[in-house]
């Protein structure tokens, strides 16, 4: 503790060490794919360009949400992320920032946010934006990781906001075709943790969280990445069968499923770490390329007729 404590004394609040350090818990990765899929679900809300002060502001305004999500996660998770050899080099665990620094920062960086949504964007964004704040670092981080072994089901949810909040942004309003959008990323998630799950079960083991590999074994959790995989590959569908998407979508949509499904049944019939861990950075890879198939068959328009 006297470690850490030198270590935040050492630097100034705002030196480039501290910038790296807050950076850091924002998750910027994570927060990219967000952001990502968000700008993807603005300009499928629309058949023209995306006004650019909408585009600006939304996403400005998500991602600094998103990145204060991600650090009041960080804050609550400070003790589990020090045991973890994945997340033992963040931030706080090393002592990099203290607890009311993390705090300050999270409140003053999600508020910021808000208020960029709620006067540039619109109010309905603003509001759904902080229901996934609320759902994301309170309800999932709070009450249903350490609770169930469907904490990710349940919770992928928030997860899944992104592109919907990038349509309301544009329309102020939630559609059919942006809850589809959500569908996607709900289903997702599954295959996409728990296929990291497994290769840290032991870590999860030790923590004492309870995730589904821990608490149903192995080759449960295979069998539920499976099927999982396979919502997801008829949700993908789902765009194509309504009329929201052509042929451009539908052909990398096969190719990225059939990938995805390979990987996942290879895993079911005989498991290693190795293919593990490639299925879920593949899945990192898929979600982008899909929503990406989106945004190139939203404006070129090649459809069956």
């Amino acid at each position: 503790m006297a470690t850490k404590l030198n270590i935040i004394n050492s630097r100034s609040f705002f030196s480039l060490e501290a910038f790296k350090s807050f950076y850091a818990l924002t998750k910027p990765r994570v927060c990219a794919l967000i952001v990502f899929t968000a700008i993807i679900g603005m300009f499928l809300a629309t058949p023209g360009m995306v006004p650019l002060d909408i585009l600006f502001f939304s996403s400005i305004g998500i991602a600094f949400v998103s990145g204060a999500a991600a650090a009041f996660n960080c804050l609550i998770e400070e003790k589990i992320d020090a045991k973890m050899a994945r997340t033992r080099g963040r931030p706080l665990p090393l002592g990099q920032v203290s607890q009311k620094e993390t705090v300050i920062f999270s409140v003053l960086l999600g508020g910021f946010g808000l208020l960029i949504l709620y006067f540039f964007v619109n109010s309905l964004t603003m509001w759904l934006t902080l229901a996934t704040f609320f759902a994301y670092a309170v309800i999932y981080t709070i009450f249903l990781k350490p609770a169930t072994p469907m904490n990710i089901v349940i919770g992928g949810a928030s997860g899944a906001m992104p592109p919907l909040l990038g349509w309301a942004a544009v329309t102020n309003q939630v559609t059919p075709e942006a809850l589809i959008l959500f569908l996607i990323i709900f289903c997702w998630t599954p295959p996409h943790f728990w296929a990291l799950a497994l290769y840290r079960r032991k870590e999860y083991e030790k923590v004492g969280m309870p995730m589904l590999p821990v608490t149903h074994g192995e080759k449960y959790t295979r069998l539920q990445i499976v099927l999982y995989t396979i919502i997801l590959v008829i949700v993908t569908m789902m765009p194509f069968s309504v009329g929201m998407s052509g042929l451009i979508y539908i052909i990398f949509a096969t190719l990225l499923n059939a990938y995805f499904l390979y990987y996942t049944v290879m895993l079911y019939r005989q498991y290693s770490d190795k293919l593990s861990m490639k299925i879920f950075r593949y899945s990192i890879w898929y979600l982008g390329l899909i929503f990406l198939a989106f945004l190139v068959d939203h404006y070129f328009k090649f459809k069956f007729i």
